[in-house]
């Protein structure tokens, strides 16, 4: 969704898409399901289990609470992946979002709706997830030199946003809220989003998305806080890739987005929401009720050379969102079939749709 090369657009009512423009872009747009949603993150608290907070996690079913980079290799460790690509077993992962009843303060985690519409037409029955997006420069091949995009190393990680940041002031540019109508909207990030988590009622549900950095370092497959090995392009916008990397991060890779859709719409009480008052009922798992914290992790894990193919076919026009003649594939039904039991035993997240008296973990709320 981004104007110059808008490549979908979908027109939502309720959960139905009714219509759909396409154009090409150059980037690798796809679907990936959900693979398990629980209180792990080997990104940022390896080998803790559980986590302090609850994620949605998708992609390569290897995936586990260490996940050791000298370790183990997800491409090779995995044997199936609830993503598009079937050559992808990288891990995707975000926050949860749940409900908090303003009635008795009870929790219930807000379910996704399917959010991707192929070059078919066709609304992919996913389970929730990720859309997933690997986009070259905004400005497509007047990027930096040829345009030549180098894809992530082996072992390659990194980190956006912060659950830390709890205001506006720190508010990470990448991270934002569309409150969808009936309609979905366009470039992410844009003065159409906000910071925030959205304060009136949106009837095609809220849209997440997470932009990650498109320069890298070209040394450095991770770093203390995983995230100062890859920096954003500073012509960009609103955190989108622009035409030149700084001096300190040269490499440039593709830029990595997350799109979450989640459905609201068991919870468009009236009652619930006053704009005037910046008063709404959604909360992040980790107790962030204003949205600035959301964030994104990733574990690369594509077979060796697949992402570079991919990269390389998108650039030459030979390829577009998730159809792309020089990847392997797989069906809807065959992601939704990859699935992995939680690592958190015992533990209920509301995945089942049951209301919770706190949120896992017993997380403070803000």
């Amino acid at each position: 969704m981004f104007s110059g090369h808008i490549f979908v657009v979908l027109l939502f009512q309720t959960a139905t898409v009714t219509s759909q423009t396409v154009n090409v872009g150059r980037l690798l747009r796809f679907a990936c399901s959900q693979l398990v949603i629980e209180r792990t993150d080997p990104l940022v608290n390896p080998g803790l289990n559980p986590s302090p907070h609850t994620h949605q996690i998708v992609g390569g079913n290897s995936f586990n609470v260490t996940m050791d980079p000298s370790e183990m290799d997800p491409s090779l460790a995995s044997t199936c992946t609830t993503c598009t690509y079937s050559e992808d077993f990288s891990n995707y992962w975000t926050a949860s979002l749940y409900f908090r009843s303003p009635e008795n303060g009870s929790f219930k985690l807000v379910p996704q709706r399917p959010n991707f519409v192929g070059l078919d037409g066709v609304l992919h029955p996913v389970g929730g997830g990720i859309t997933v997006y690997y986009m070259t420069s905004v400005f497509g091949s007047s990027a930096t030199g040829n345009g030549k995009v180098t894809a992530f190393p082996p072992g390659f990680r990194m980190l956006a946003g912060s659950p830390d940041i709890a205001s506006r002031a720190l508010a990470f540019p990448g991270i934002c809220h569309r409150c969808n109508g009936n309609t979905a909207g366009f470039t992410p990030c844009d003065s159409s989003d906000s910071s925030e988590l959205p304060t009136k009622i949106c009837p095609g549900g809220i849209r997440g998305s997470v932009i990650f950095p498109s320069c890298w370092d070209g040394k450095n497959l991770d770093s203390p806080d995983h995230t100062s090995h890859v920096a954003y392009s500073p012509s960009g916008g609103g955190k989108l890739a622009g035409q030149a990397c700084p001096e300190s991060h040269p490499v440039r890779i593709p830029q990595l987005m997350y799109e979450m859709l989640w459905d609201t719409s068991q919870f468009n009480d009236p009652a619930y929401f006053d704009d005037g008052e910046k008063r709404q009922p959604f909360m992040y798992s980790f107790g962030d009720g204003a949205g600035y914290g959301q964030h994104g992790d990733y574990i690369f894990g594509w077979k060796e050379g697949a992402l570079q193919r991919g990269m390389d076919a998108v650039l030459g026009d030979k390829c577009v969102n998730d159809r792309c003649h020089v990847l392997k594939h797989q069906s809807a039904s065959e992601g939704v079939a990859c699935t992995k039991k939680t690592q958190v035993e015992g533990e209920i997240v509301g995945r089942g749709g049951e209301w919770l008296q706190a949120l896992p973990g017993n997380r403070n709320v803000d």
